[in-house]
């Protein structure tokens, strides 16, 4: 299906299939045609509310149908929408809703202690709210009464459809601005590379404010096939998560490695029929290859691709596993660049590094973000330009990771620029300590970080989750890393937790990991 913005598909399908499922959650589901009357008439209330075109509305729910129709409403009435994590604390939602001047929300009932403890410099308008809050609301009966119909807006393919904020280095969260163009770049990737059809049952596992969504209601709206929500209670447990699987015939799933480890550890997975599950796309942090090659085992049937892309330029590489996994530790290809993307590895001097000599990946991609959202400073720090064919210059977003490329044309993800540290004159990549970890066959998942020590130097500490069912101590983990690590890489302690601390994306939080650690030795 083409179109020129995002949401263009939503009413070619309302129009062809009208009956078809668009959105389910929960056995309750939105056809094509019930979601596009549903937003036109949310879109022409945010309209009349005073919404101008590239106006940013956010986003404040929970996982359900409702998140669907507020996306294609806030698209439609010609603004960015802006995702917001439903479990933040008030005072980070006021930061975001100040620094990206929003001036709508949309939001509900379920979230009115989060709402109520908002202090914030805007002049708030809260849709889909009907308890007392300090804020103007848009009433239920105020956009159950509008057109059915989109409001008639002038939108080009340039604008942002998008703005999505993640954690900043500074402790405040920054915005990523991307356009329709590269969105649809994305989504188009994701339906074309999965082989998506109106048949296909796609898992909104990840949540809104994370990019993989992005493929989860996109790319599927693109196919005319099916977004299946997931609630957030689900993704909490693992049992619970193959049961839905099994249960809603899931066909294709974009998620994280931590999930899918937790999902073949803990997810009963050989009292369910997974048959249905055609694909599995997972990114965000390496996946060990002992805990791949298990899943893989367990599900035959089911295409596995490794993804890898920042948020800024999502899916710029990506690389299709073969069967059966090659045995050893050493860390999976991320592949070649995608369609109508373009790398280079450069050198701490932004020279291009020789072949096979590793170095940080610089991306330019038709999915590239359009910048950070009020933050020229880190825009000057982030980019990187070179000289064009013609007069303007090429711009390579700086992705911060380290990668070689090797003799068969694959990259390969070698760690973060900022997870590469120095310990007592020797530098150390902690994502290969947190590798050299996880081939240990009863570990489930590693984190390794630092503290400062007494020799104004850094100690490599490292943090495990093991089968219950084993009796692995700390000295079995280091007497394993020993033959796979130099000395000075070994940590200078290990302890074993219940889990691992993470953020809501589903990534290991080595922040608070590390404020813990602190607190208690």
């Amino acid at each position: 299906m083409k179109g020129f913005l995002i949401h263009s598909p939503l009413l070619h399908y309302a129009q062809q299939t009208p009956d078809h499922p668009a959105l389910s959650f929960q056995g309750t589901q939105l056809s094509y045609q019930e979601l596009d009357t549903s937003s036109s008439q949310l879109a022409h209330a945010l309209v009349n509310a005073g919404a101008l075109p590239q106006d940013r509305i956010g986003i404040f729910l929970h996982k359900g149908l409702e998140l669907g129709v507020a996306i294609y409403a806030i698209l439609k009435a010609g603004c960015a929408f802006v995702p917001l994590d439903p479990f933040m604390p008030a005072e980070r939602l006021a930061y975001i809703i100040d620094d990206c001047d929003i001036n709508i929300l949309v939001s509900s009932d379920a979230l009115i202690k989060t709402l109520s403890q908002l202090t914030t410099s805007r002049s708030l308008k809260i849709a889909g709210v009907s308890a007392d809050i300090p804020f103007e609301k848009i009433e239920r009966d105020t956009i159950s009464d509008q057109p059915e119909y989109p409001p008639e807006v002038i939108i080009t393919d340039q604008y942002l459809g998008y703005i999505m904020y993640t954690s900043g280095s500074t402790g405040n969260p920054k915005g990523m601005m991307h356009t329709h163009s590269g969105s649809i770049c994305y989504a188009n990737w994701g339906k074309d590379h999965v082989q998506l059809t109106y048949t296909d049952r796609v898992a909104s596992h990840a949540p809104l404010h994370f990019d993989l969504s992005i493929f989860d209601f996109f790319s599927t709206l693109r196919a005319g096939a099916t977004v299946v929500l997931v609630p957030e209670t689900v993704t909490k447990f693992p049992a619970s998560w193959t049961k839905l699987i099994a249960d809603e015939k899931i066909t294709a799933v974009f998620t994280v490695p931590y999930t899918l480890i937790t999902m073949y550890e803990q997810g009963a997975m050989d009292s369910r029929d997974l048959s249905s599950l055609r694909w599995i796309l997972f990114g965000g942090e390496p996946y060990p290859r002992r805990q791949l090659r298990q899943i893989m085992t367990a599900l035959p049937n089911t295409q596995f691709t490794n993804v890898y892309g920042p948020a800024e330029a999502p899916s710029c590489t990506c690389y299709d596993i073969p069967r059966p996994l090659s045995d050893g530790d050493h860390p999976l290809p991320i592949g070649r660049l995608s369609l109508n993307s373009e790398g280079l590895v450069i050198n701490q001097d932004d020279e291009e590094c020789r072949a096979g000599e590793a170095g940080e990946l610089c991306i330019r991609s038709s999915t590239l973000t359009r910048g950070y959202w009020n933050k020229p400073d880190l825009n000057s720090k982030a980019f990187l330009y070179k000289p064009g064919p013609g007069p303007f210059p090429t711009v390579y977003f700086r992705t911060g990771d380290r990668v070689q490329m090797g003799d068969d044309g694959y990259l390969r993800f070698l760690g973060r620029m900022d997870r590469m540290v120095k310990t007592r004159g020797h530098r150390v990549e902690l994502d290969e300590v947190e590798s050299a970890l996880g081939s240990h066959n009863n570990v489930i998942e590693a984190a390794a970080f630092v503290i400062p020590d007494q020799h104004a130097s850094h100690s490599i500490i490292a943090a495990v989750t093991v089968r219950i069912s084993s009796d692995t101590n700390p000295a079995d983990l280091i007497m394993h890393i020993r033959a796979k690590l130099p000395p000075y890489a070994v940590p200078q302690d290990l302890i074993i937790v219940q889990s691992l601390p993470h953020t809501s994306s589903g990534k290991v939080d080595r922040r608070q990991l590390t404020e813990h650690y602190l607190q208690n030795h």
